[in-house]
């Protein structure tokens, strides 16, 4: 089997782009935090005592996005030229949904997934306090476009 991380000899590698051309690519994923109605009602009504969650935890997605070549160690640098992170108070938590886009030569899923994880991980920070039982679930790549593989959707 030929692994695209791994050279000849098994060592761990960079996967070359440079001779790839720049195309424009997005990728979408989402997530949940699960809180209990304690932590959904104070984030209803604004009263966690640690600020705006919402705000701080889009902010914190998409610098998470941005931020994602320095956390997994064999991805590449990539311009990330947009970023959205969305948050949704539903029934049982918060649902996460991140998208990133770019124009690059390799795509954007770990970007999307990471702003997910950091936008979930900053929302458990900041009501930790109320609720010990907060938790994070069901991260998962929904969507991507472009590439040499094409679109995809779960």
């Amino acid at each position: 089997m030929n692994f695209t991380h791994l050279d000849d000899q098994g060592h761990a590698r960079m996967v070359d782009v440079t001779e790839k051309q720049p195309t424009i690519r997005s990728a979408t994923a989402t997530g949940k935090v699960r809180c209990s109605e304690v932590v959904l009602a104070a984030l209803r009504d604004g009263t966690t005592p640690k600020g705006d969650v919402f705000a701080v935890a889009r902010i914190a997605g998409i610098q998470g996005a941005k931020r994602t070549a320095e956390l997994i160690p064999l991805a590449h640098i990539i311009g990330v030229h947009g970023a959205t992170v969305d948050l949704e108070l539903v029934a049982d938590g918060v649902q996460v949904t991140a998208t990133v886009r770019t124009a690059d030569r390799t795509g954007v899923e770990m970007e999307a997934m990471t702003a997910v994880s950091v936008a979930a991980l900053t929302i458990v920070d900041m009501v930790k306090g109320l609720d010990k039982r907060v938790e994070i679930v069901d991260i998962a790549l929904i969507r991507k476009t472009g590439g040499k593989s094409g679109d995809w959707v779960r």
